[in-house]
């Protein structure tokens, strides 16, 4: 065992333990170079390799950060064998984003479930990445979603990270996490005397533990450096360089004494990052550089030679590159370009050549622009944005250096890397045709928009649909939509408001001949907003039918324009009160995002199905859906949580997201943030009977045009105000509830408009009120509005002394709040049917209570005679999972098969 680290052996071994019995395993050891992370993670490999585990390996490497899905390569590469057992659209996205064969760019979910399938079929496994911090951006998005899937896998995955990281290593935020910290002063001058052979002064060896802060490589290393005599009588006087940094030091200082071809050899080492022998070998022999020369620098330690070529420590491969000259550094480039074959790895020779020039090439430009366009292809957007912005910088014309440079901003931007704004101003410097100028002006718009969710975003993207009407018309239309549904986010009322928008957007160009669904819905909307409510309903009809109808046309199934417009429309739906449409909408917007693995419209697909399964009262589906969403690490999981536990009742866990969505939304500036946060609270308040707390954060959501528009404010505020005896307070939102309710015509906007005047009202004309509320909602899907129904009419029969009356109301409020889990109103409806002198009836245990969200989930769709492989695509886990769930499902139902499945009738 290696010296001081007794405990993290431990708990690597029992992480082990636990994945040879039928579990799986996360870890990400964290610390700061040299601290030790590589021998730890050589002490697992080895005790893996003893419980009869397999072990792949992968790392990533500094110079290969911008090649896309590399670090995922390494360590799919064995195991690629399996693929052709995947099912076709999971064969096909990983055969893209290793570019074995040309298609559609791949989204990261198939990548990762393909990728979660073939490490599955492989265990008992254990996967080991190196410098995490160094993979490119694509194989850690998708390593770290397969970390969050894993379940009963038996497979095991250890990322090593150095802290503080060389690139963005977010995606594994929130993974279980093993900090090492340096060695204790005993441990530490074990190690030492390892190291140093001559005679330590007691006062010398202190000075050096103290120096080298329990780091082991510095423990190593540092002595090293040092003359003997030193050992005896002193040390060099301790100086504020970081450890790493000294580390790196010493190996650079025993690099430069080595013979020059020596030296070089490492620099092309340096600069090759797939450590391949013989490729290092044909560029050495290009710089004429002998065989013999590796002998020096496998004598000082540095790096070995076999089939692959391994630097002893990543920072002697860092040290090395960053001290050679830049010439050097050319040569080495320029050597490796010569000699990789163009047919086979058109990308790495396009990078080194790149690497290789002095000034401008157009030549090595353009291969850098093609080699982006491959990028792109495999789903590499960061990697195609890297191979932009070298050819930009590369490329001698004004003109087509301002072309690459906005394309490498679009890429940038997309690929969520900070550079596009200093792209977008290299791109402005030069000449621009028209076009190009008003794609930069729409780029400026949506960095500004995304950036702050607010401020000049609105108007800077009204500005580039201005320019781009007489450009490109159909793009125009669009970027008019965008500057709408961004203003409607904002819930900015101002000059930048929803109402000025709407007027500038009144200058859009003309739709096409054949307007498509988001031309209608445009229109729909500007109507809406600029001539009111009721002349907009028609319209806004018109383009959710072109939505619903898209959906049986066969060219349209895996439309991407449908699935970043599915968003608004589904939204728009709620604000004509269409509960059906909405469902459609919701359930389509997922459909087609599961089809295409679209990572980037799941979370938002997911947002409103889980919205529209609450009022429903389906709150379990709605679990469900937030636990799929949250597999993606998004903002609007959030949301989903925050509304679902706000209408469970559940105020300690409604506080802490809420807590946590402000937070955000200051970082953010995203008021619609804050105010779907008030909504959520208001919820929770009125379910308590905290009404004066309701009546505060009910008003604060009535002020954001996002909540108005899709109208989930106005019956909290309504309820809030005339229970807590402020029903004046609820003016406005009951003439706008009540009007909107007339024009839509449907009976949850007629229902929850008869209920809110209910409240208002007194006598006779109250009880006419809740009667028409109650059967109005009855013929709708939102059950929770009508459950309320109930619980307000009921209150209101009590306290009219109509005890036989209120308990019948009460008694159904209570049983459906009960069973859909909405636990605060049903604690509410209680209290008010024990003051009638009836005790409630506790709802009875069923069956599938056992069951957690995700099994019952899972029972749901086996029951409906899908396979585990079927299962697993749908909910991002394999099928292995699946079958482990499966185990639990059958063993807490008491039941032994699927066909015994499907005869239960599970809710």
């Amino acid at each position: 065992m290696l010296v001081g680290r007794r405990a993290e052996h431990a708990a690597l071994e029992q992480l082990l333990a636990r994945a040879q019995g039928g579990d799986s395993g996360v870890l990400v050891v964290r610390g700061e170079a040299g601290i030790g992370k590589s021998a730890l993670l050589q002490h697992m490999r080895e005790t893996a390799v003893a419980m009869g585990f397999g072990v792949q390996d992968a790392a990533g490497v500094e110079a290969e950060a911008e090649f896309a899905f590399a670090g995922l390569h390494q360590l799919c590469a064995p195991f690629l064998a399996r693929a052709a057992e995947l099912p076709e659209p999971q064969q096909a996205a990983l055969g893209v984003a290793f570019g074995l064969h040309e298609g559609a760019a791949p989204d990261r979910f198939l990548v990762g479930l393909a990728v979660l399938s073939l490490l599955a079929e492989a265990g008992p496994l254990l996967c080991v990445v190196d410098d995490a911090q160094w993979l490119d951006q694509a194989s850690a998005q998708v390593l770290a979603f397969v970390a969050r899937r894993v379940g009963a896998e038996r497979v095991v995955m250890v990322f090593a990270l150095r802290d503080p990281g060389a690139t963005d290593v977010e995606a594994f935020s929130g993974l279980p996490e093993l900090r090492l910290a340096g060695l204790g002063a005993s441990d530490a001058q074990t190690l030492l005397a390892t190291a140093v052979r001559a005679p330590l002064d007691d006062v010398v060896r202190d000075r050096i533990v103290a120096e080298a802060r329990g780091n082991p490589l510095a423990l190593l290393e540092l002595p090293r450096g040092a003359p003997a005599v030193q050992f005896a009588g002193g040390f060099e006087l301790p100086d504020v360089v970081s450890v790493p940094r000294r580390i790196e030091d010493g190996f650079r200082r025993r690099a430069n004494s080595l013979p020059a071809d020596a030296r070089m050899l490492l620099v092309v080492a340096a600069a090759e990052p797939t450590g391949d022998a013989a490729l290092l070998w044909r560029a050495a022999a290009e710089l004429g550089i002998a065989r013999e020369a590796a002998a020096p620098a496998e004598a000082a330690g540095l790096l070995e030679f076999d089939f692959r070529v391994r630097f002893r420590h990543p920072l002697v491969r860092s040290a090395v590159y960053r001290a050679a000259t830049p010439t050097d550094r050319r040569r080495a480039h320029g050597a490796l370009a010569a000699v990789t074959d163009q047919r086979v790895d058109p990308d790495r020779r396009a990078w080194h050549r790149a690497q290789a020039v002095v000034g401008t090439d157009e030549d090595a430009a353009a291969e850098l622009e093609r080699s982006a366009g491959r990028a792109r292809a495999r789903g590499g957007l960061a990697a195609a944005a890297a191979f932009l912005k070298r050819a930009a910088e590369l490329t001698p014309g004004p003109a087509v250096r301002a072309e690459r440079a906005l394309e490498a901003a679009h890429a940038k931007h997309e690929a969520g890397a900070p550079e596009a704004l200093e792209l977008l101003t290299v791109a402005a410097a030069g000449p621009l045709d028209a076009v190009a100028q008003a794609r930069l002006q729409l780029l400026n718009a949506r960095i500004a928009f995304h950036g702050a969710r607010g401020g000049e975003g609105p108007r800077m993207l009204l500005d580039a649909a201005k320019t781009l009407a007489p450009l490109d018309p159909a793009l125009s239309r669009e970027t008019y939509l965008d500057a709408l549904d961004a203003a409607i986010v904002t819930g900015d009322r101002g000059p930048g408001g929803v109402r000025a928008v709407a007027d500038a957007a009144r200058a859009a160009p003309a739709p096409p001949e054949s307007p498509r669904p988001v031309d209608l819905l445009l229109d729909g909307l500007v109507t809406t907003f600029t001539q009111g409510y009721a002349a907009g309903v028609p319209g806004l009809r018109r383009a959710l039918d072109a939505f619903n109808r898209h959906e049986r046309d066969d060219h349209a199934v895996n439309d991407g324009d449908d699935r970043r417009w599915l968003w608004l429309a589904g939204r728009t739906a709620m604000s004509v009160f269409d509960d059906q449409m909405v469902h459609a909408l919701a359930a389509r917007h997922v459909r087609l995002a599961r089809e295409a693995g679209a990572l980037a419209t799941l979370p938002a697909a997911l947002l409103v199905q889980s919205v529209m399964l609450v009022l429903s009262g389906d709150f379990s589906r709605a679990a469900e859906q937030t636990a799929i969403a949250a597999a993606t690490r998004t903002v609007p999981v959030l949301h989903g949580q925050l509304i679902l536990a706000a209408w469970r009742g559940r105020s300690d866990e409604t506080t802490e997201i809420h807590a946590t969505m402000v937070r955000e939304a200051v970082g953010r500036g995203g008021r619609t943030e804050d105010f779907l946060a008030q909504y959520a609270m208001a919820v929770l308040h009125n379910g308590l009977g905290d009404y004066p707390a309701a009546l505060v954060a009910a008003t604060r959501a009535f002020e954001s045009d996002e909540l108005t528009h899709s109208n989930l404010a106005h019956s909290e505020l309504i309820e809030a105000a005339c229970r807590s005896g402020q029903p004046e307070r609820a003016t406005a939102a009951l003439d706008q509830l009540s009007s909107r309710a007339l024009a839509s015509g449907t009976p949850w906007g007629l229902g929850l408009a008869a209920r809110s005047r209910a409240l208002v009202s007194t006598g006779p004309a109250a009880e006419e009120y809740y009667r028409e509320a109650i059967e109005q909602l009855r013929n709708c899907r939102v059950a929770t509005q009508l459950a309320r129904t109930h619980l307000v009419y009921g209150e209101w029969l009590r306290r009219q002394g109509r005890r036989q009356g209120a308990r019948q109301q009460l008694r159904t409020a209570h049983q459906l709040l009960s069973d859909m889990g909405a636990e605060a109103f049903a604690a509410r409806a209680a209290r008010e049917l024990r003051a009638t002198g009836e005790h409630p009836r506790s709802r009875s245990a069923q069956p599938s209570d056992a069951l957690t969200a995700q099994e019952l989930t899972i029972a749901r769709l086996v029951a409906t005679g899908a396979t585990s492989r079927e299962v697993g695509a749908q909910l991002f886990l394999s099928p292995r999972t699946i079958e482990a769930h499966l185990r639990s499902i059958f063993r807490k139902l008491s039941i032994t098969s699927r066909r015994q499945l499907r005869d239960l009738r599970l809710p």
